[in-house]
């Protein structure tokens, strides 16, 4: 609960973003992206993978964690496509072009469809964090950071799609964390279904795995392939390497 608690708070970043110069926003956003890239990568692979196939084998039947790690992936695609059809991760002058060009979308349905989309979202990283947890501590806070880290560009670019599609400042600001706080009612629904059905983790750390494979592979190294300057594309992928080295290490460290 302290742990989706403080993802739920990183979402108030967007205080410290609205107060930055555009060019410090880029910069900051820029470490941002490469970085939690790795770690999510990082997490899925380094992380949820190797427990998900133990505590499967347990069970014996270790072929099942590959069907429920693509289920994740489906999942987390369906949300991504069909739910949240936008998920920020640029500063406002990027959301601005992208709001223009869907301009035969009006500006409120653009506001309720990112905020339902966001605690959506938010619901399902809740669900990974407290399913994480079950399993062990360590890999709990490995997960933890790996969500953190993708949750601050995706919660700036929520802010400034809120506030393009109309809404004050503040307003958009109580919004977006109010949307964040679906993180908590996600781990508490994996608290309460863990008590109703044995084993539940067999089925939820592989479809965590699944998911943030997605997020790698769909947002984070698109945003990346779209640097063209090639020094600052290196810059990015060290970033993308140091973020899978920090949950290799970390996971080292905890175990």
């Amino acid at each position: 609960m302290v742990s989706v608690s403080i993802v739920s708070v990183v979402s108030l970043v967007g205080i410290l973003a609205l107060s930055m110069r555009e060019e410090t926003l880029h910069k900051a956003l820029f470490i941002f992206l490469g970085f939690s890239g790795g770690t999510i990568l990082g997490s899925a692979f380094l992380d949820l993978l190797p427990e998900s196939i133990e505590l499967i084998s347990e069970n014996g039947n270790e072929f099942s964690v590959f069907i429920y790690i693509i289920i994740g992936f489906l999942t987390f695609f369906f949300i991504d496509r069909y739910v949240y059809w936008y998920h920020g991760h640029g500063h406002r002058n990027e959301i601005e072009d992208e709001c223009k060009m869907r301009r035969n979308i009006e500006l409120k349905s653009l506001r309720i469809l990112n905020l339902i989309g966001d605690a959506t979202h938010n619901f399902i990283d809740g669900m990974i964090i407290s399913a994480s947890y079950l399993y062990s501590i360590p890999l709990g806070i490995t997960t933890t950071i790996a969500v953190l880290f993708h949750e601050i560009p995706q919660e700036i670019g929520d802010i400034g799609l809120l506030i393009y599609s109309g809404l004050k400042t503040n307003k958009a600001l109580i919004l977006n964390f109010v949307s964040a706080l679906a993180a908590i009612i996600g781990a508490l629904t994996v608290q309460i279904i863990s008590l109703k059905i044995e084993n539940v983790n067999a089925i939820l750390l592989p479809m965590a795995c699944g998911g943030f494979t997605y997020l790698a592979a769909s947002e984070v190294i698109p945003e990346m392939q779209r640097e063209r300057d090639f020094v600052k594309g290196v810059t990015q992928f060290i970033l993308f390497i140091m973020g899978i080295i920090l949950i290799f290490i970390l996971g080292t460290i905890f175990k």
